[in-house]
């Protein structure tokens, strides 16, 4: 069993490494730890490498959209639920390409075998409440979902940005076309 002093370091260093990385993908360990407030012992007892951080701080991401569905889906139309979702994982995909020159393309392999599976779930999820409630088509496939949003965290975020309304078309195309 963890501590609990522990998981609060390991809490600690994931938040600031999360803001730190976010405000400059070259940011150090020892920036990290300083930002966290631990020493460098712990942040390394942790993370060995600075690979493994980045990894963790994604997955850590990657776990919070995922979790949000459940809520997002008690508070919002099936539609409006998965639009806030996919605004979210758009974020977070773009803080990852963001870190990517951290990451091995090994690493990137590997944290994309490992989120595609339960992001499609989560999609799936979203689009079988549209589909019970008659707000999404019957042919809505997750993982064809997917793809199309990786052109939205592609579009250049800031001013200018597509992906809004890029999005707004995307779910429009959901919606159940009349019988011709």
């Amino acid at each position: 069993m963890v501590r609990s002093d522990a998981r609060e370091n390991r809490a600690r260093i994931l938040a600031a490494a999360r803001e730190a990385f976010a405000d400059d993908g070259s940011t150090s360990m020892n920036q990290v730890a300083q930002r966290a407030g631990v020493g460098a012992g712990t942040l390394y007892r942790n993370f060995p490498t600075r690979e493994s951080l980045v990894l963790a701080v994604y997955q850590d991401e990657v776990e919070r959209i995922l979790g949000a569905v459940p809520d997002l889906l008690a508070e919002l139309t099936p539609l409006e639920a998965l639009r806030r979702w996919t605004t979210g994982l758009v974020e977070a995909m773009r803080k990852k390409h963001g870190l990517g020159d951290a990451l091995s393309p090994d690493a990137h392999q590997a944290i994309a075998e490992q989120t595609y599976g339960p992001v499609v779930a989560a999609i799936g999820e979203l689009l079988d409440a549209g589909k019970k409630d008659g707000s999404i088509r019957e042919d809505a496939d997750p993982a064809d979902f997917l793809q199309f949003t990786a052109a939205l965290w592609r579009a250049a975020p800031g001013p200018g940005d597509r992906s809004p309304r890029m999005l707004a078309l995307l779910l429009d195309g959901l919606r159940p076309q009349p019988q011709r």
